[in-house]
């Protein structure tokens, strides 16, 4: 990145980065990924198996650093059935932690004023999780 990137311009490279490493590790364990149309609600990828009789949307979350994800002011508003978090997504060894919509609502922690919700990294940074591919089922 040039010294003229803005830090939002540098957030967007780095959900990019994640978005298309989530993208890459499910192709290569045969899932089909397309994803969706940026910034709108909802999943950032649907993934489906080969015989398209398994479909889900993934949420991707892209970190340059171990930071806390925001989830927003409603963790019933959350859609995605699996979500993937991509941390140090700018380097040459992201790691991926992947997580059910249930794992995020149920270790979401609230601003202590009752305002957003966010996923700590303690939470997020554990074994079960850390590329843990396995979870989304059968191989595509």
């Amino acid at each position: 990145m040039t010294e003229t990137t803005t830090p939002r311009q540098r957030s967007q490279i780095t959900g990019n980065a994640g978005l298309n490493y989530a993208s890459w590790q499910l192709s290569r364990r045969g899932w089909h990924v397309m994803p969706t149309i940026r910034n709108a609600r909802g999943s950032d990828l649907i993934v489906t198996d080969a015989d398209e009789t398994v479909f889900f949307g993934v949420q991707s979350k892209a970190l340059s650093k171990r930071w806390p994800v925001p989830l927003g002011l409603d963790l019933g508003a959350l859609r995605s059935d699996w979500w993937v978090i991509t941390v140090h997504a700018n380097s040459d060894s992201p790691v991926c932690y992947v997580l059910h919509i249930t794992d995020v609502r149920g270790l979401a922690g609230q601003d202590k004023n009752g305002g957003k919700w966010w996923l700590d990294p303690k939470a997020y940074d554990r074994d079960e999780f850390r590329e843990a591919w396995h979870r989304l089922g059968a191989e595509g």
